[in-house]
């Protein structure tokens, strides 16, 4: 299904507001729990995705590392920061492991040097198969990492195999990588808030 090319923007705007209403709230609650508590005890939160969700896990670490801090504290030294690594950008690493192992491997070969127990990975697959995003979180779960899953269609086995997430089941590629960026902001303010003890949490 391509919704953009069978309906008007209207409909389009409708479409995607009717799906923003299906999501549960409960399950940006905790994906924000989960990155905050990444924060609160100093532990490393990794983002990974292929194409579209890639450039998604990007903005996401970016957002997470920069964005949870006041403009005033950048350069405060002291200042306790969240540790987070998109795994898309170590462009030389991808193609050496793509190029020399496989590239299901391109995401787990970096968590075998990074990642520990008490970590949190983010997996973002709209289809739920990838299988560079199912073999990282196969192998954080049995390494004691935390696992949330952002996915659309049926979920795949990404869903089946993440120890929680949260799920679009829409069969639209853009519609679902628009949804998971656009929900990942509330996250990004929430936690923001929290640490600077700001908003509601002042």
């Amino acid at each position: 299904m391509v919704l953009g090319a069978e309906l008007g923007v209207v409909d389009y705007l409708g479409r995607l507001h009717a799906e923003l209403d299906r999501i549960d709230p409960a399950d940006m609650q905790r994906w924000a729990d989960l990155v905050y508590a990444a924060w609160e005890n100093e532990k490393f939160a990794y983002i990974i995705g292929n194409g579209g969700s890639g450039t998604t896990a990007s903005h996401m670490s970016e957002d997470l590392g920069k964005g949870t801090l006041k403009p005033a504290d950048l350069g405060d030294e002291s200042k306790k920061r969240l540790k987070v690594l998109s795994l898309t950008d170590n462009v030389g690493w991808i193609m050496a492991v793509g190029n020399d192992c496989s590239y299901d491997q391109i995401f787990v070969q970096q968590l075998m040097n990074y990642g520990s127990s008490g970590d949190l990975l983010v997996a973002i697959s709209g289809s739920g198969n990838s299988p560079n995003i199912l073999a990282a979180v196969d192998w954080a779960n049995r390494r004691g990492l935390k696992t949330f899953g952002l996915t659309g269609y049926d979920g795949g086995k990404l869903k089946e195999i993440q120890q929680d997430g949260l799920h679009v089941p829409l069969d639209d590629m853009g519609m679902v990588e628009s949804i998971h960026l656009c929900l990942f902001h509330w996250v990004l303010n929430d936690v923001f808030a929290r640490i600077n003890g700001e908003g509601r949490y002042g």
